[in-house]
């Protein structure tokens, strides 16, 4: 993967992921996939008073769709879900030191399920 161009936090984030699992009666839920590539990643919140206090992903994909999905959990724990909801994929892949130009659509697909996920937690406060 190294000759890839990976940065040092690509790696960290890919073969130490952060909140990686499932939450069980999640308050919001967002799946996205990329047809062309294969990847597909889902991301479970828990908020309280709009502040997202517990954040998983299961993710299906290359290293550096583990390593984004990794990074936006810990880019959005903590954060207003109206803050959260305007990550982009630029911060994602600043926050790991830069992706290989062929794998930001990785980034894009972690800001997206993201995004799908406070998404659905606005919808049931409806």
């Amino acid at each position: 993967m190294a000759n890839v161009g990976y940065s040092k936090k690509v790696m960290e984030h890919f073969t130490n992921p952060r909140n990686v699992g499932v939450i069980e009666n999640p308050d919001g839920y967002g799946k996205v996939g990329n047809p062309v590539c294969g990847d597909l990643m889902e991301i479970y919140i828990k908020i309280k008073d709009d502040i997202i206090t517990d954040i998983k992903f299961k993710t299906f994909g290359c290293g550096s769709a583990i390593a984004t999905s990794s990074m936006i959990t810990e880019l959005a724990k903590g954060k207003h879900v109206d803050e959260a909801f305007k990550i982009t994929r630029n911060d994602v892949a600043n926050e790991l030191d830069g992706l290989p130009p062929q794998k930001m659509h990785c980034s894009n697909l972690a800001a997206d399920a993201l995004q799908e996920a406070i998404k659905d937690y606005k919808n049931k406060k409806k």
